[in-house]
């Protein structure tokens, strides 16, 4: 007697995705439309985790790489919130082991909120090592907004613990480390170290400014994160400046107020 459909239903719900090409096998010569229908989707969900494990061993090719030449504890970095006129930029670093292959893992922006929320949890429980720099808007008016960065990077680089033997930057060279580094143009797009660090710097970023839209509920910043939306524009029309606003981002607001 042949299993039931609801049975091959249960089973293909259960199983463990390394398991499907044996259950598609064992699916072959079952004509029934509901097994067929079944047998599909497997093949679907398959080729779906086949093709994501290919995009993910290309996202590692510069890490291997690094591994090929010696290094060992290699550190993907990435920043989030240069571009706000409110709220602090901020920094993760990440090293990842060898073997990583985290389902995801990609440019943040690239990655839907609730998914990078995930994300997070995942990245941070299987990283070997992770941290983060945050400054504030204060200190991006003092030194501006690129040194900001540099010096976000270097806090996330020496929070680690473990000090890495090579870093992969998204985008820049970073000054005054002593560690060899490579700067990758789109790097959160390129490496999964720096693609991880890209995610779980956002979702921190992202909830130190729902955090502050309870202090300043005014400017929507659950919303727009600090970033220049037309509410979030009206609103500093409307109410001004709050301190956590980047005064040097907006220099003809303030000089408005102050009737210049």
């Amino acid at each position: 007697m042949s299993e039931s459909i609801a049975s091959i239903k249960e089973k293909l719900n259960a199983i463990n995705i390394n398991e499907l090409p044996e259950f598609i096998e064992s699916l072959k010569n079952d004509k029934r439309m509901g097994a067929v229908k079944l047998a599909q989707t497997a093949q679907k969900k398959y080729d779906s985790y086949t093709a994501e494990m290919e995009r993910l061993k290309a996202l590692s090719y510069y890490e291997n790489l690094c591994r090929k030449n010696g290094f060992s504890l290699i550190a993907g970095i990435d920043e989030v919130g240069r571009g706000p006129l409110a709220g602090p930029v901020v920094t993760a670093a990440v090293i990842l082991n060898k073997n990583a292959m985290i389902e995801g893992v990609n440019d943040s922006k690239k990655v839907p909120a609730a998914k990078r929320e995930k994300l997070y949890d995942i990245i941070i429980n299987e990283a070997v090592a992770y941290s983060f720099g945050v400054v504030s808007s204060d200190e991006i008016d003092e030194i501006n907004i690129l040194q900001a960065t540099y010096k976000a990077m270097r806090q996330a680089i020496s929070g680690l613990g473990i000090k890495p033997d090579y870093i992969l930057a998204d985008a820049v060279t970073i000054p005054k480390i002593d560690i060899p580094q490579q700067g990758i143009i789109k790097g959160d797009a390129k490496s999964i170290s720096i693609g991880a660090a890209s995610i779980i710097a956002k979702v921190y970023r992202d909830r130190m400014m729902e955090k502050y839209a309870e202090i300043y509920p005014e400017y929507g910043f659950e919303d727009n994160k600090g970033y220049g939306s037309k509410f979030h524009i009206e609103a500093i029309k409307k109410h001004g400046i709050c301190p956590i606003h980047r005064r040097s981002f907006l220099k003809n607001f303030i000089e408005a107020e102050n009737g210049f």
